[in-house]
């Protein structure tokens, strides 16, 4: 089977299309080669897998026919992925939220209608103020 195929049925990533171009950037590598979509997987191949920041190891036990539901998988695959890329893939997204707090920056379209009518309603507070 085809490695694009392969990584669309195991529910990598959600089209073939999107399969093929990872494998065109080198995100997949075969048995520690780099290898193109084309390229035929066997049972007790080992695929490295770089998505979302995290490298996945996997070794191939068997063939799928076609894509899987979500529950059948693992009978096709051992994921031996270590736990410190995910504990990693958690500390990045907590350093990212430390940079920007939400609410701060550039202002929302609500928060900007606020601000446009508080500065009308005190514009017309010195207008009447001018009359008087």
């Amino acid at each position: 089977m085809r490695i694009d195929k392969l990584l669309w049925c195991l529910r990598y990533y959600k089209t073939r299309s999107i399969a093929t171009e990872a494998v065109k950037k080198g995100h997949i590598t075969v048995n520690g080669q780099v290898a193109k979509a084309s390229r035929e997987v066997f049972p007790t191949d080992k695929i490295t897998l770089r998505k979302d920041q995290i490298n996945y190891k996997l070794t191939i036990l068997d063939m799928p026919q076609n894509r899987l539901g979500a529950k059948l998988v693992d009978m096709y695959r051992k994921d031996e992925t270590p736990k410190e890329a995910f504990e990693h893939l958690e500390l990045l997204k907590l350093s990212k939220e430390h940079y920007r707090a939400n609410g701060t920056g550039r202002p929302t379209k609500k928060d900007r209608r606020e601000i446009d009518d508080y500065l009308w309603e005190s514009d017309e507070t010195e207008d009447i103020n001018k009359i008087e």
